[in-house]
């Protein structure tokens, strides 16, 4: 005799919560943002519209949410090629190829009305969308270059260590494709390292 198919299970907390998100952000690849409804991310969540107003309040706070969690759980990786120029040319590399699809996705949502019901200004969306401690996981990279004597971190604003990463993220939004390498040599070596590479002999066996 056929055994009864087992009921599905119950999705509860993170895990219910991860799945809302996943639905929405290939709601937003597939049709994006202008025709994404509540009902079409229950429907493709599998589960009732209810749930997803217990969490957000309407479908622009949902798509934020939906990018934020995107970003977060595929994180680009941090190198370690024993210098900071090689780092920098590596980890902002491998971030223009992985986080391009993300920002024209983003970009989208964005030009077809997303923060209309938000509350947000632009510069708190973008923090919820790309992280406000957008320093926190390249951190290791500029401490390694500190511990190698590269850099001296207590001398270097943090504004200055985060221009690389911002200028790529400004061109991913504008250009809505990976950086070309003479464009990262240009970030790294012309902006960047004259600001932060200490001075003297060491720095330049260094580099």
């Amino acid at each position: 005799m056929a055994t009864a198919p087992e009921p599905a299970r119950r999705r509860r907390g993170p895990e219910l919560q991860a799945a809302l998100l996943n639905a929405a952000w290939d709601e937003l690849v597939e049709t994006g943002f202008a025709k994404l409804t509540m009902e079409s991310v229950a429907a493709r969540a599998g589960t009732g519209i209810a749930v997803l107003y217990r969490r957000w309040p309407n479908k622009d706070r949902l798509a934020l949410a939906a990018l934020e969690h995107h970003r977060s759980s595929h994180p680009v990786d941090l190198p370690d090629t024993g210098t900071l120029r090689g780092d920098l040319i590596a980890a902002l590399t491998g971030m223009g190829r992985a986080r391009a699809a993300f920002f024209a996705v983003a970009a989208a949502a964005a030009f077809s009305g997303l923060l209309s019901d938000t509350g947000l200004t632009p510069a708190q969306a973008r923090d919820q969308i790309i992280g406000d401690q957008r320093l926190s996981r390249v951190q290791a990279l500029y401490q390694r270059a500190h511990d190698r004597g590269e850099i001296d971190l207590e001398t270097i604003p943090p504004a200055v260590l985060a221009m690389p990463f911002d200028l790529v993220r400004h061109d991913l939004f504008m250009e809505l494709e990976p950086l070309k390498p003479a464009r990262i040599r240009t970030i790294v070596d012309d902006l960047f390292l004259p600001l932060v590479l200490r001075t003297g002999p060491d720095a330049a066996d260094a580099t």
